[in-house]
């Protein structure tokens, strides 16, 4: 037991000399740097293009009268029977909805002994909805009825995408491989060698057919016009970071 206390007591002996008489301050420890990857960052992109899914309509109808009751009454049976031939064209309730609904009364100028003055005036009662066409390729149909329905305002149609995933699920592989290319193309170009992949970023976007504008429909009359469902373009944009070796 006492050879054991004598051998911890030398110890203890030796690091004091040692810290005292070695020039430990003098002595280079260096340093410990973490040393970040190399990295090349570059943007993969695919697009395809698909025939637009939806055509989306806004159609209103108003009233200007003196009384206030008779604008609401005339308005809500002009819309209801606009909704009941919507609905008859085949346009499922869910898909139609209302927009917008106003209710103002009017202000209006007239003169008092050489004074402009202002008074109330007539009220003005609008009620517009959004309908939503699936079978986009009736869209023309239900131009033509619009126009010749009692519809004061009419909107459209806008075309628009409803479900891309199908389309998306093969361009984030081709956005993929695309990436791949780049960033090797231009690992081999500075004589470096690519590696796994750091981070990925997703970007998406697509782009329709212009809509047939409200001004042109306005003065169609009964007679409409044809209206092409057209395409648009789904975009994936992919911006990868990889190692570099």
């Amino acid at each position: 037991m006492k050879t054991q206390d004598n051998k911890g007591i030398a110890v203890l002996v030796i690091l004091f000399l040692a810290l005292f008489f070695l020039p430990i301050k003098k002595i280079e420890w260096g340093k410990i740097r973490w040393q970040e990857p190399e990295t090349i960052t570059v943007v993969g992109e695919a697009k395809s293009t698909l025939k637009n899914q939806i055509a989306s309509f806004s159609a209103g109808v108003d009233s200007v009268q003196s009384d206030k009751d008779k604008a609401v009454e005339e308005v809500n049976t002009k819309i209801t029977d606009l909704i009941n031939t919507i609905k008859n064209f085949g346009v499922d309730e869910k898909d139609i909805k209302t927009q917008n609904l106003s209710i103002y009364q009017q202000e209006e100028s007239y003169y008092e002994n050489g004074v402009q003055r202002m008074r109330k005036g007539q009220w003005r009662v609008n009620n517009s909805i959004e309908i939503k066409l699936r079978e986009v390729d009736r869209a023309s149909e239900l131009t033509n009825l619009l126009t010749s329905s009692g519809a004061t305002n009419v909107y459209g149609p806008n075309f628009s995408f409803e479900d891309t995933s199908g389309a998306k699920k093969d361009l984030f592989k081709a956005a993929m491989d695309d990436a791949i290319q780049k960033a090797d193309m231009l690992a081999k170009a500075s004589g470096r060698k690519l590696g796994k992949v750091v981070n990925i970023v997703e970007g998406n976007s697509s782009s329709n057919s212009p809509f047939l504008s409200a001004k042109i429909m306005d003065g169609m009359g009964g007679g409409g016009a044809p209206v092409e469902v057209g395409s648009g373009t789904v975009n994936q944009n992919l911006t990868v970071v990889f190692e570099l070796k």
